[in-house]
């Protein structure tokens, strides 16, 4: 029961702030079209049939099925029937609105955004931003990897990529995910020396993403022990945590994979930690005949995501959303440079996966997930481009300028044109979001968030991921 509770609050949740992302934006719309004197036909949030409308002072209120965006239904500004439908028929005609009163009600939106932005932002201020701990701390290193033959070793850590010195191991995957050069200046210290390695990022994981082949340092906690398993005969129990095997310490899924292989067969001591208490269990690791290979009978728990409380200002936290959309931009712009293309923005199934990954988390962070969402609608609305605010701003200057309006058709069919590319856009991505980010956003669900300062984090708690 408890389960259909959360899943009902994280549900509500998404719908509340992402329609809240929407409301917001088509209120300023909406506000400031009424204050120019524009005539108002409807106000949607959401596109395609309705879910319910209703009729007010003249204006048609509906909340549509479809949760990518809204629209304030303006017939005097020219606008695209293939996300808005048909125009109301009238019974007397309506003149065109002023250039300056397009101008102002197509920033409106945008403006809203900002502002709701920043007032999200204010109160992060004061109640507190959750941030991962995750120092940089390199997990285990094969040898005869590239990497091992440097002389980069376990338990070293990474302080600096290209020079900009880095604290946690999210920083590491945004600097070369959307870097423009796949080989990276890192700085690594060990036993208190740093050094400086050339080393090559390549393409990998659930993602395909582009990341150092250095792998995080693990705490391996078992989620499930299989009846009848080598681990069962030893005892170890759910939530145990692998300190060693045959005398090495474990620092990551790969170290314990390979010892396991290495000691197969033969009677080999397996260090846990149990509560607060260290064990040192006999375990056998045997053979399984359809995968070809030794193993523990273990199954590992998802694991936990340990945060700490900061308070960045607000206009550090617009800063950052700033930087990584313009590192985005950048990125996309040389995709052979950086590796980034189209297939790896989100659509809005994508965001509402991570709405909901965060709103599952901590009230906090989907707070500030709102913020990054806000200002991306905000400056993604205003691209110069028909059926965007941009679009409409950039026609009525255009109409200023050539002191008469443009041709309707025109208009109307570009808008609809552009309107068909973008709908064509929203389902590749979304398509992409079903098929890869929605697995691992699964596997992202079942981590448990732990709200902390460091070094006072608890067992996590078991959830499956892969056996051994």
């Amino acid at each position: 029961m408890s389960h259909i509770l959360n899943d009902i609050y994280i549900a509500a949740g998404v719908i509340f702030l992402f329609g809240a992302a929407i409301f917001v934006h088509e209120f300023g719309h909406f506000w400031v079209a009424l204050k120019c004197g524009l005539k108002v036909e409807e106000f949607a949030i959401g596109f395609g049939p309705k879910i319910v409308s209703w009729k007010r002072n003249g204006i048609d209120y509906s909340i549509r099925w479809i949760p990518a965006g809204g629209f304030v239904k303006l017939p005097q500004m020219v606008t695209s029937t293939a996300l808005e439908g048909e125009a109301n028929a009238v019974t007397a005609p309506i003149p065109p609105a002023p250039a300056l009163s397009k101008i102002l009600v197509s920033i409106a939106g945008p403006a809203m955004n900002v502002v709701f932005a920043f007032a999200l932002a204010t109160l992060i201020y004061f109640v507190g931003l959750p941030v991962p701990v995750n120092p940089p701390i390199i997990g285990y290193v094969d040898p005869t990897s590239p990497e091992g033959k440097m002389g980069i070793h376990e338990d070293d850590r990474i302080v600096a990529v290209d020079g900009q010195p880095v604290k946690s191991w999210d920083e590491i995957y945004h600097t070369t995910i959307l870097a423009l050069t796949n080989v990276f200046q890192v700085t690594i210290a060990h036993d208190g020396v740093s050094n400086a390695y050339r080393l090559t990022a390549e393409n990998g994981g659930a993602m395909d993403v582009k990341t150092l082949n250095l792998d995080p340092k693990d705490h391996l906690v078992v989620g499930e022990v299989k009846a009848g398993s080598p681990a069962a005969i030893a005892q170890v129990q759910p939530n145990d945590e692998i300190f060693s095997l045959a005398g090495k310490m474990i620092g990551s899924r790969e170290e314990l994979t390979k010892l396991v292989q290495a000691c197969g067969g033969k009677k080999t001591p397996l260090v846990v930690k149990r509560g607060n208490e260290k064990l040192t269990l006999e375990v056998t690791p045997l053979e399984d005949k359809s995968a070809k290979r030794f193993m523990l009978g273990i199954a590992y728990s998802a694991g936990k995501d340990v945060y700490e409380i900061e308070h960045p200002t607000p206009l550090a936290q617009v800063r950052e959303v700033w930087e990584q959309l313009y590192g985005t931009v950048v990125a996309l712009a040389h995709p052979h440079e950086s590796g980034v293309t189209a297939k790896d923005l989100s659509g809005p199934v994508g965001i509402a996966s991570m709405l909901a990954l965060e709103v599952k988390s901590d009230y906090r962070l989907a707070l500030h997930f709102l913020v990054m969402l806000n200002l991306n609608l905000a400056i993604l609305n205003m691209l110069p481009i028909p059926v965007l605010d941009g679009g409409h701003i950039a026609m009525a200057i255009l109409e200023r300028i050539r002191r008469r309006p443009l041709e309707v058709r025109l208009v109307e069919y570009t808008t609809t044109a552009f309107a068909v590319l973008l709908i064509s856009f929203m389902l590749y991505v979304t398509w992409n979001d079903i098929t890869t980010k929605i697995p691992l956003m699964n596997r992202l669900f079942k981590r448990e968030t732990q709200i902390e300062q460091p070094g006072n984090s608890g067992n996590p708690a078991p959830a499956p991921q892969t056996a051994h």
